[in-house]
């Protein structure tokens, strides 16, 4: 930057412009329009303004707040599907009403053999079909309610859900077993296809093999007088 002594402007020159005429005795060719002093700081490029303190401090506890009321809200949950308040119906299923999926699945130790969606409606009866894995924490809340339906005749089929067989295995040889028929579903494939949301879900399938009734969360027997029971009644 240089003086004009024509004029006591201020110049900057820039080498990639054509020299221009400025009417006056400049040291060199004007390279860029001129500038007063007052106006050359703008052209020094200033740092971007730093964020103030508080909204450094709200954008760094929003993801703190959010995963403590996602947490909130799944402890809500739990504790409402261990007192069998949680309401499946808030989850929506769109094979209420339909055909069971077709599927083929291997058997699940203990059980001898697998089970197909054919043998679903081969049965004569309704059948409770189960979704559960050994992994799964709220699937030991729900067992007493298993063992409850075992001891009324009530046919109960379980799908382990992309679990490790010996660990199902294992599971069922120590909570206890309640089901007629296991089989495994370790790819989460059937599950897909049931619009399995996550476990344990469970399915009442009537005589001729339609799907009427799902629940989300461990069954209580709060749950199986409310809902099975009425459900056994209605599709002997």
């Amino acid at each position: 930057m240089a003086g004009c002594a024509g004029h006591g402007d201020w110049w900057m020159p820039v080498p990639d412009r054509p020299p221009v005429t400025c009417g006056c005795p400049c040291p060199q060719p004007c390279r860029s329009r001129l500038i007063a002093p007052e106006e050359s700081n703008s052209m020094i490029p200033s740092p971007p303004p730093s964020r103030p303190v508080w909204t450094r401090r709200l954008l760094l506890s929003v993801p703190l707040v959010l995963a403590v009321a996602a947490g909130a809200a799944f402890l809500g949950m739990l504790h409402g599907m261990e007192d069998g308040h949680f309401d499946p119906r808030g989850v929506p299923s769109p094979l209420i009403g339909k055909p069971v999926p077709v599927f083929d699945l291997p058997a699940q130790t203990p059980s001898p053999e697998g089970f197909t969606s054919a043998a679903l409606t081969q049965q004569g009866h309704p059948v409770l079909v189960n979704f559960f894995a050994s992994w799964c924490v709220p699937c030991k809340i729900e067992q007493p309610a298993l063992m409850a339906l075992k001891q009324r005749g009530i046919a109960l089929w379980g799908i382990a859900y992309k679990d490790k067989p010996e660990a199902a295995a294992a599971m069922l040889k120590a909570d206890g077993n309640p089901y007629q028929r296991i089989a495994r579903d370790t790819a989460g494939g059937t599950a897909i296809d049931w619009g399995v949301y996550g476990v344990p879900e469970t399915y009442f399938v009537d005589p001729k093999g339609i799907v009427r009734w799902k629940w989300a969360g461990p069954l209580t027997e709060q749950v199986i007088k409310d809902q099975i029971e009425p459900l056994l009644k209605a599709y002997p």
